[in-house]
Protein backbone atom coordinates (compact mmCIF):
# COMPACT_ATOMS: atom_id res chain seq x y z
CA UNK A 1 0.00 0.00 0.00
CA UNK A 2 1.85 3.43 -0.94
CA UNK A 3 2.44 5.22 2.44
CA UNK A 4 1.40 8.90 0.69
CA UNK A 5 -1.54 7.30 -1.64
CA UNK A 6 -3.83 10.26 -2.78
CA UNK A 7 -7.45 9.61 -2.28
CA UNK A 8 -8.13 11.37 -5.51
CA UNK A 9 -6.41 8.20 -7.31
CA UNK A 10 -8.06 5.47 -5.20
CA UNK A 11 -11.34 7.09 -6.01
CA UNK A 12 -10.94 7.19 -9.51
CA UNK A 13 -9.61 3.64 -9.42
CA UNK A 14 -12.94 2.83 -7.88
CA UNK A 15 -15.31 4.92 -10.19
CA UNK A 16 -13.16 3.44 -13.19
CA UNK A 17 -14.29 -0.47 -12.47
CA UNK A 18 -18.27 1.07 -11.49
CA UNK A 19 -17.89 2.61 -15.25
CA UNK A 20 -17.05 -0.73 -16.46
CA UNK A 21 -19.74 -2.82 -14.63
CA UNK A 22 -16.98 -4.62 -12.19
CA UNK A 23 -19.51 -3.89 -9.19
CA UNK A 24 -22.59 -1.56 -9.11
CA UNK A 25 -20.84 -0.12 -6.04
CA UNK A 26 -17.79 -0.65 -4.18
CA UNK A 27 -16.73 0.20 -0.43
CA UNK A 28 -13.09 0.46 0.68
CA UNK A 29 -11.18 1.30 3.80
CA UNK A 30 -7.93 2.48 4.60
CA UNK A 31 -5.89 2.08 7.56
CA UNK A 32 -2.53 3.43 8.55
CA UNK A 33 -0.03 2.29 10.65
CA UNK A 34 -0.71 5.70 12.94
CA UNK A 35 -4.32 4.74 13.55
CA UNK A 36 -5.67 6.88 10.86
CA UNK A 37 -8.81 6.07 8.40
CA UNK A 38 -10.35 6.98 5.54
CA UNK A 39 -13.15 5.51 3.94
CA UNK A 40 -14.09 5.66 0.02
CA UNK A 41 -17.66 4.87 -1.66
CA UNK A 42 -18.24 4.57 -5.33
CA UNK A 43 -21.43 3.65 -6.71
CA UNK A 44 -24.85 2.71 -4.65
CA UNK A 45 -22.86 0.94 -2.12
CA UNK A 46 -23.18 2.84 1.12
CA UNK A 47 -20.25 3.15 3.59
CA UNK A 48 -22.90 1.57 6.47
CA UNK A 49 -23.98 -1.28 3.67
CA UNK A 50 -24.06 -4.32 6.39
CA UNK A 51 -22.61 -6.79 3.94
CA UNK A 52 -22.17 -10.70 3.37
CA UNK A 53 -18.44 -11.31 4.16
CA UNK A 54 -18.44 -15.17 3.66
CA UNK A 55 -14.91 -16.06 3.68
CA UNK A 56 -13.49 -13.41 5.91
CA UNK A 57 -15.26 -14.68 8.34
CA UNK A 58 -12.00 -16.67 8.59
CA UNK A 59 -10.10 -14.63 10.33
CA UNK A 60 -12.22 -14.24 12.65
CA UNK A 61 -13.26 -17.75 13.95
CA UNK A 62 -9.41 -18.22 14.06
CA UNK A 63 -9.03 -14.77 16.32
CA UNK A 64 -12.04 -16.36 18.39
CA UNK A 65 -9.73 -19.62 18.52
CA UNK A 66 -6.57 -18.15 19.64
CA UNK A 67 -8.50 -16.15 22.51
CA UNK A 68 -9.51 -19.75 23.83
CA UNK A 69 -5.92 -20.73 23.34
CA UNK A 70 -4.27 -17.76 25.16
CA UNK A 71 -7.20 -18.53 27.78
CA UNK A 72 -5.93 -22.34 28.47
CA UNK A 73 -9.58 -23.43 27.47
CA UNK A 74 -8.50 -25.25 24.31
CA UNK A 75 -4.72 -26.48 23.01
CA UNK A 76 -3.37 -26.03 19.52
CA UNK A 77 -2.72 -29.73 19.25
CA UNK A 78 -5.73 -30.87 21.63
CA UNK A 79 -7.56 -33.66 19.36
CA UNK A 80 -11.05 -31.96 18.93
CA UNK A 81 -12.82 -35.26 18.80
CA UNK A 82 -12.96 -34.35 22.69
CA UNK A 83 -15.82 -32.03 22.05
CA UNK A 84 -16.83 -32.96 18.43
CA UNK A 85 -17.39 -37.01 19.03
CA UNK A 86 -18.47 -37.40 15.70
CA UNK A 87 -14.95 -36.64 14.64
CA UNK A 88 -13.70 -40.03 16.67
CA UNK A 89 -12.19 -42.73 14.99
CA UNK A 90 -12.03 -41.51 11.42
CA UNK A 91 -11.71 -43.20 8.50
CA UNK A 92 -9.14 -41.82 5.41
CA UNK A 93 -9.93 -42.71 1.86
CA UNK A 94 -7.08 -44.45 0.05
CA UNK A 95 -6.69 -42.12 -2.64
CA UNK A 96 -8.76 -38.89 -2.65
CA UNK A 97 -10.14 -40.34 -5.73
CA UNK A 98 -11.10 -43.81 -4.29
CA UNK A 99 -14.93 -45.22 -3.93
CA UNK A 100 -15.79 -43.66 -0.21
CA UNK A 101 -15.78 -47.50 0.77
CA UNK A 102 -11.84 -47.89 0.31
CA UNK A 103 -10.46 -46.18 3.23
CA UNK A 104 -7.75 -46.83 5.83
CA UNK A 105 -8.23 -45.98 10.07
CA UNK A 106 -6.48 -42.26 10.70
CA UNK A 107 -3.21 -42.45 12.15
CA UNK A 108 -3.63 -39.67 14.38
CA UNK A 109 -7.36 -37.15 15.28
CA UNK A 110 -8.24 -33.91 14.17
CA UNK A 111 -6.72 -31.32 16.65
CA UNK A 112 -7.25 -27.53 16.59
CA UNK A 113 -4.12 -26.82 14.24
CA UNK A 114 -5.36 -29.14 11.74
CA UNK A 115 -8.21 -26.68 11.80
CA UNK A 116 -6.54 -24.00 11.47
CA UNK A 117 -4.41 -24.65 9.01
CA UNK A 118 -7.26 -26.17 6.81
CA UNK A 119 -5.54 -29.98 7.19
CA UNK A 120 -8.00 -31.73 8.93
CA UNK A 121 -8.78 -34.40 6.16
CA UNK A 122 -12.20 -32.39 5.30
CA UNK A 123 -12.48 -30.12 2.87
CA UNK A 124 -13.37 -28.67 -1.20
CA UNK A 125 -12.38 -31.45 -3.45
CA UNK A 126 -11.45 -29.56 -6.92
CA UNK A 127 -11.48 -32.29 -9.20
CA UNK A 128 -14.64 -34.97 -9.98
CA UNK A 129 -14.44 -37.79 -7.74
CA UNK A 130 -16.84 -40.13 -5.20
CA UNK A 131 -15.99 -38.00 -2.26
CA UNK A 132 -17.35 -34.54 -4.17
CA UNK A 133 -20.21 -36.10 -5.96
CA UNK A 134 -21.17 -37.37 -1.91
CA UNK A 135 -20.65 -33.95 -0.38
CA UNK A 136 -22.73 -32.60 -3.29
CA UNK A 137 -25.52 -35.52 -2.85
CA UNK A 138 -25.64 -34.59 1.11
CA UNK A 139 -25.59 -30.42 0.86
CA UNK A 140 -21.55 -30.06 2.33
CA UNK A 141 -19.97 -29.25 -0.71
CA UNK A 142 -19.11 -25.38 -0.62
CA UNK A 143 -20.69 -22.85 -2.92
CA UNK A 144 -21.15 -19.10 -3.25
CA UNK A 145 -24.64 -19.37 -1.28
CA UNK A 146 -25.98 -19.76 1.90
CA UNK A 147 -25.15 -23.18 3.93
CA UNK A 148 -28.44 -25.37 3.37
CA UNK A 149 -28.01 -26.92 6.35
CA UNK A 150 -27.95 -26.31 10.36
CA UNK A 151 -24.68 -26.90 11.99
CA UNK A 152 -25.22 -29.98 13.63
CA UNK A 153 -27.32 -31.51 10.57
CA UNK A 154 -23.83 -30.43 8.79
CA UNK A 155 -21.55 -31.66 11.00
CA UNK A 156 -23.56 -34.93 11.06
CA UNK A 157 -23.57 -35.03 7.09
CA UNK A 158 -19.35 -34.68 7.21
CA UNK A 159 -19.10 -37.03 9.43
CA UNK A 160 -20.39 -39.55 7.48
CA UNK A 161 -18.02 -39.43 4.73
CA UNK A 162 -14.35 -40.11 5.05
CA UNK A 163 -11.17 -38.13 5.01
CA UNK A 164 -9.47 -37.22 1.87
CA UNK A 165 -6.01 -37.12 3.42
CA UNK A 166 -4.75 -38.28 6.77
CA UNK A 167 -4.92 -35.34 9.34
CA UNK A 168 -2.15 -33.14 9.02
CA UNK A 169 -0.65 -34.23 5.72
CA UNK A 170 -2.65 -32.10 2.95
CA UNK A 171 -4.51 -28.79 2.61
CA UNK A 172 -8.13 -27.99 1.70
CA UNK A 173 -9.86 -25.33 1.31
CA UNK A 174 -12.88 -23.92 3.53
CA UNK A 175 -14.87 -27.15 5.71
CA UNK A 176 -12.50 -27.07 8.52
CA UNK A 177 -13.56 -23.65 9.52
CA UNK A 178 -17.15 -24.92 9.28
CA UNK A 179 -15.97 -27.53 12.14
CA UNK A 180 -14.45 -24.85 13.88
CA UNK A 181 -16.76 -22.49 14.19
CA UNK A 182 -18.81 -25.42 15.53
CA UNK A 183 -16.05 -26.85 18.12
CA UNK A 184 -16.10 -22.74 19.53
CA UNK A 185 -19.49 -23.19 20.66
CA UNK A 186 -19.32 -26.37 22.29
CA UNK A 187 -16.29 -25.36 23.95
CA UNK A 188 -18.02 -22.47 25.43
CA UNK A 189 -20.94 -23.66 25.82
CA UNK A 190 -23.12 -20.68 24.14
CA UNK A 191 -24.36 -19.78 20.76
CA UNK A 192 -21.07 -18.97 18.74
CA UNK A 193 -22.79 -15.66 17.92
CA UNK A 194 -23.32 -15.14 21.65
CA UNK A 195 -19.79 -15.62 22.19
CA UNK A 196 -18.49 -13.68 19.26
CA UNK A 197 -20.22 -10.74 20.46
CA UNK A 198 -19.00 -11.14 24.15
CA UNK A 199 -15.40 -11.77 23.33
CA UNK A 200 -14.72 -9.72 20.25
CA UNK A 201 -17.13 -7.92 18.72
CA UNK A 202 -18.32 -5.53 21.83
CA UNK A 203 -14.82 -5.13 23.14
CA UNK A 204 -14.19 -3.37 19.23
CA UNK A 205 -17.28 -2.16 18.91
CA UNK A 206 -18.63 -3.99 15.86
CA UNK A 207 -22.18 -3.36 16.33
CA UNK A 208 -23.60 -4.86 12.84
CA UNK A 209 -21.04 -7.92 12.37
CA UNK A 210 -23.28 -11.35 13.38
CA UNK A 211 -24.82 -14.03 11.29
CA UNK A 212 -27.74 -12.41 10.59
CA UNK A 213 -29.15 -8.78 9.88
CA UNK A 214 -31.77 -7.59 12.50
CA UNK A 215 -35.40 -6.92 10.62
CA UNK A 216 -34.58 -2.92 11.50
CA UNK A 217 -31.41 -2.98 9.65
CA UNK A 218 -32.09 -5.09 6.78
CA UNK A 219 -32.93 -1.78 4.61
CA UNK A 220 -28.66 -1.48 4.64
CA UNK A 221 -28.67 -5.20 3.52
CA UNK A 222 -27.78 -4.39 -0.49
CA UNK A 223 -28.32 -7.09 -3.28
CA UNK A 224 -25.61 -9.41 -4.15
CA UNK A 225 -25.08 -10.03 -7.72
CA UNK A 226 -22.72 -12.32 -10.02
CA UNK A 227 -21.69 -11.73 -13.61
CA UNK A 228 -23.88 -13.11 -16.32
CA UNK A 229 -20.83 -13.81 -19.41
CA UNK A 230 -21.90 -11.48 -20.95
CA UNK A 231 -20.70 -8.40 -19.48
CA UNK A 232 -23.73 -7.83 -17.08
CA UNK A 233 -24.58 -8.58 -13.86
CA UNK A 234 -27.63 -10.56 -12.69
CA UNK A 235 -29.02 -10.39 -8.99
CA UNK A 236 -27.92 -13.77 -7.20
CA UNK A 237 -29.47 -12.85 -3.28
CA UNK A 238 -32.20 -9.76 -2.86
CA UNK A 239 -31.95 -6.60 -0.95
CA UNK A 240 -33.17 -6.15 2.37
CA UNK A 241 -34.26 -10.03 2.77
CA UNK A 242 -33.55 -13.50 2.18
CA UNK A 243 -30.90 -16.23 4.32
CA UNK A 244 -29.10 -13.40 6.16
CA UNK A 245 -32.07 -11.40 7.36
CA UNK A 246 -33.02 -12.34 11.03
CA UNK A 247 -34.37 -14.61 12.55
CA UNK A 248 -31.25 -17.19 11.73
CA UNK A 249 -32.95 -20.61 9.90
CA UNK A 250 -31.42 -22.74 12.31
CA UNK A 251 -27.77 -22.78 14.22
CA UNK A 252 -24.71 -21.15 12.13
CA UNK A 253 -21.92 -21.57 14.13
CA UNK A 254 -20.24 -23.46 11.24
CA UNK A 255 -21.63 -20.34 8.76
CA UNK A 256 -20.35 -16.96 7.53
CA UNK A 257 -20.86 -13.80 9.12
CA UNK A 258 -22.45 -10.19 7.81
CA UNK A 259 -20.22 -7.43 8.68
CA UNK A 260 -18.98 -3.39 7.61
CA UNK A 261 -16.66 -1.55 6.72
CA UNK A 262 -16.44 0.64 10.12
CA UNK A 263 -16.74 -3.34 11.87
CA UNK A 264 -13.65 -4.70 9.56
CA UNK A 265 -11.98 -2.20 9.97
CA UNK A 266 -11.71 -2.35 13.74
CA UNK A 267 -10.80 -6.27 13.86
CA UNK A 268 -8.21 -5.24 11.26
CA UNK A 269 -6.64 -3.18 12.77
CA UNK A 270 -6.74 -5.28 15.72
CA UNK A 271 -4.54 -7.35 14.07
CA UNK A 272 -2.17 -5.11 12.55
CA UNK A 273 -1.74 -2.94 16.41
CA UNK A 274 -0.16 -6.58 17.60
CA UNK A 275 -3.63 -7.84 19.19
CA UNK A 276 -4.34 -4.59 21.17
CA UNK A 277 -7.05 -2.49 21.05
CA UNK A 278 -7.25 0.78 23.14
CA UNK A 279 -4.57 -0.23 25.43
CA UNK A 280 -6.28 -3.64 25.73
CA UNK A 281 -4.37 -6.91 24.82
CA UNK A 282 -7.63 -9.25 23.27
CA UNK A 283 -4.95 -11.63 21.19
CA UNK A 284 -1.67 -12.84 22.82
CA UNK A 285 1.25 -11.04 20.06
CA UNK A 286 2.76 -14.21 19.81
CA UNK A 287 -0.07 -16.37 18.74
CA UNK A 288 -0.89 -13.61 16.27
CA UNK A 289 2.38 -13.70 15.41
CA UNK A 290 1.98 -17.72 13.90
CA UNK A 291 -1.61 -16.56 12.61
CA UNK A 292 0.44 -14.60 9.93
CA UNK A 293 3.11 -17.09 9.55
CA UNK A 294 2.92 -19.58 6.93
CA UNK A 295 1.98 -22.91 8.43
CA UNK A 296 1.49 -25.00 5.59
CA UNK A 297 4.80 -27.69 4.93
CA UNK A 298 5.46 -27.50 1.25
CA UNK A 299 4.59 -30.99 1.03
CA UNK A 300 0.93 -30.32 1.58
CA UNK A 301 1.05 -27.49 -0.79
CA UNK A 302 -0.12 -29.69 -3.69
CA UNK A 303 -1.26 -28.02 -7.26
CA UNK A 304 -4.76 -28.76 -7.39
CA UNK A 305 -5.67 -28.08 -3.70
CA UNK A 306 -7.00 -24.73 -4.69
CA UNK A 307 -7.05 -22.49 -7.42
CA UNK A 308 -4.14 -22.52 -10.14
CA UNK A 309 -0.92 -20.93 -8.99
CA UNK A 310 -2.95 -20.05 -5.48
CA UNK A 311 0.74 -21.60 -4.17
CA UNK A 312 3.48 -19.51 -5.89
CA UNK A 313 4.71 -16.81 -3.21
CA UNK A 314 1.46 -17.56 -0.44
CA UNK A 315 1.47 -19.60 2.24
CA UNK A 316 -1.49 -20.38 4.67
CA UNK A 317 -1.23 -18.97 8.39
CA UNK A 318 -4.14 -19.56 10.63
CA UNK A 319 -7.49 -18.48 8.84
CA UNK A 320 -5.19 -15.92 6.36
CA UNK A 321 -3.08 -16.19 3.58
CA UNK A 322 0.30 -15.02 3.79
CA UNK A 323 2.69 -13.80 1.40
CA UNK A 324 5.99 -15.08 1.23
CA UNK A 325 7.72 -13.63 -1.95
CA UNK A 326 6.90 -10.91 -4.20
CA UNK A 327 5.95 -7.54 -3.73
CA UNK A 328 4.59 -7.24 -0.59
CA UNK A 329 6.45 -10.20 1.75
CA UNK A 330 4.70 -10.29 5.41
CA UNK A 331 1.23 -9.11 4.13
CA UNK A 332 -1.58 -11.22 4.95
CA UNK A 333 -5.47 -11.25 5.07
CA UNK A 334 -8.06 -13.37 3.12
CA UNK A 335 -11.34 -12.73 0.85
CA UNK A 336 -14.78 -13.65 0.55
CA UNK A 337 -16.60 -14.95 -2.37
CA UNK A 338 -18.95 -11.98 -2.84
CA UNK A 339 -16.36 -10.07 -3.50
CA UNK A 340 -14.88 -8.87 -0.16
CA UNK A 341 -11.27 -8.43 0.53
CA UNK A 342 -8.93 -7.50 3.65
CA UNK A 343 -5.03 -7.57 4.00
CA UNK A 344 -2.47 -6.40 6.84
CA UNK A 345 1.09 -4.84 5.98
CA UNK A 346 3.59 -5.44 8.63
CA UNK A 347 3.98 -1.89 9.07
CA UNK A 348 0.33 -1.99 10.63
CA UNK A 349 -1.42 -0.10 7.60
CA UNK A 350 -4.27 -2.62 6.09
CA UNK A 351 -7.01 -2.03 3.56
CA UNK A 352 -10.86 -3.44 3.79
CA UNK A 353 -12.33 -3.92 0.29
CA UNK A 354 -16.40 -4.70 0.07
CA UNK A 355 -18.29 -5.38 -2.94
CA UNK A 356 -21.46 -7.42 -3.04
CA UNK A 357 -20.42 -9.33 -6.56
CA UNK A 358 -19.40 -13.17 -6.76
CA UNK A 359 -15.44 -13.39 -7.19
CA UNK A 360 -14.59 -13.63 -10.78
CA UNK A 361 -12.04 -12.35 -13.06
CA UNK A 362 -13.65 -8.42 -13.10
CA UNK A 363 -13.65 -8.93 -9.33
CA UNK A 364 -10.20 -10.30 -9.05
CA UNK A 365 -8.83 -7.46 -11.20
CA UNK A 366 -10.49 -5.11 -8.75
CA UNK A 367 -8.48 -6.42 -5.92
CA UNK A 368 -5.17 -5.91 -8.00
CA UNK A 369 -6.00 -2.75 -8.83
CA UNK A 370 -5.95 -1.81 -5.32
CA UNK A 371 -3.05 -3.56 -3.99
Amino acid sequence: MPRQEDPRALRAALDDHIARGTAPGIVVTTGDPNGGLETIASGDLAEDAIVRIQSMTKPVTAAAALQLVQDGRLGLDDAVDRWLPELAERRVLRTPTSPLDDTVPADRPITLRHLLTNMSGYGMMTAPCPLQDEMIANRTQASQDPVELGAQEWLDALASMPLAFQPGTAWRYHHSFGLLGILLSRVTDSPLDEHLREFLFDPLGMVDTGFVVPQEKAHRLPAAHRHDGSGGLTQAEPAGAGFYVAPAAFDLSHAELVSTAADYAAFARLLADGGRHHGRTLLDPDLLAQLRTDQVPDAAKADDSFFPGFWDGTGWGWGVSVQTAGPHPGRYGWSGGLGTDVYIDPDGSFRVILTQVEMGAEVMGLFADLQ
